[in-house]
């Protein structure tokens, strides 16, 4: 696949796409609700697009276990930062929602992807999607979200986590989502140990050659903290280093947290090979 298809966006896949995490949550692993108040938002969002995204990944809700948001909660939440950020940016909006109802009222506000970690658990998600020409994110994981997993098994990791979004890219295609609007994401640390998510980075390529575009989600996830010894504030350079790896192993999309510094870094991985990169004027 050559491009991305996101509504009336086309993103070109022949260069790394960066997708910049703008939570309005609360209690959110990293940033602890720093960005809730609606100044810090735009303000946080104006600073991520000059640095380089190409997407927003809107949140409204963390994917940990914590305080329930009602659906009421998590759209008070979403649209009216997509709103704002529609009319304020000119770049494309993600909304990291598994509910159908907020995928419908955040593309009816202007977004163009709705990233679902809960593996197309709602099963009008799709069919929503497809209704408003707008792009998936299938993501892998175990349980649901919220839930805790503590102790996931799997028959053969790499291949259950491949089949299971080869069924979700299936439904997908079946409610009718255009083909070059799907990427498929391994959900580290989403129902898996450490080590199943180090696995999963380290084979990037097997999910890579299904022939849809691959979102990889390392930033500051416990996987790499856990693996290096590293307190949450301390894990920017492993992330960087983690989208590096799977860059080169073929991944097209990562969503990240420092997004001048991936930016930089996977731009130098694809100026090497030969390939487009990003343009911006800022400097790490």
């Amino acid at each position: 696949m050559d491009r991305l298809r996101l509504r009336d966006r086309s993103l070109d896949l022949a260069r790394p796409i960066v997708m910049g995490i703008l939570n309005r949550t609360t209690d959110s692993f990293y940033d602890k609700g720093s960005y809730f108040a609606f100044d810090r938002f735009l303000d946080k969002a104006d600073s991520l697009v000059a640095a380089g995204a190409d997407i927003l990944d809107i949140g409204g809700v963390k994917a940990g276990p914590g305080e329930e948001i009602t659906l009421e909660a998590e759209l008070e939440r979403v649209v009216p930062a997509v709103e704002a950020i529609a009319s304020r940016l000119d770049v494309a909006i993600s909304v990291d929602t598994w509910r159908s109802e907020v995928l419908d009222a955040v593309l009816t506000a202007g977004a163009h992807l709705g990233n679902d970690i809960s593996g197309f658990g709602d099963r009008e998600y799709t069919k929503i999607a497809a209704r408003h020409g707008a792009g998936v994110v299938a993501t892998h994981i175990r349980l649901k979200p919220r839930v805790p997993d503590p102790n996931p098994i799997y028959d053969d990791l790499v291949t259950d986590v491949r089949d299971f979004l080869s069924r979700r890219v299936e439904q997908a295609l079946a409610d009718g989502v255009d083909p070059t609007s799907i990427v498929i994401d391994a959900g580290f640390d989403l129902g898996k140990t450490t080590t199943q998510s180090l696995v999963l980075l380290r084979e990037t390529k097997e999910l890579v050659a299904t022939g849809y575009p691959v979102l990889i989600s390392a930033s500051n996830k416990g996987f790499l903290g856990e693996a290096l010894g590293l307190e949450i504030g301390q894990r920017r350079l492993a992330s960087i280093a983690a989208a590096s790896f799977a860059m080169i192993q073929g991944a097209s999309i990562f969503r990240v947290h420092d997004v001048l510094g991936t930016v930089k870094a996977l731009d130098t991985i694809a100026a090497l090979r030969g390939d487009r990169i990003h343009a911006t004027s800022l400097e790490s």
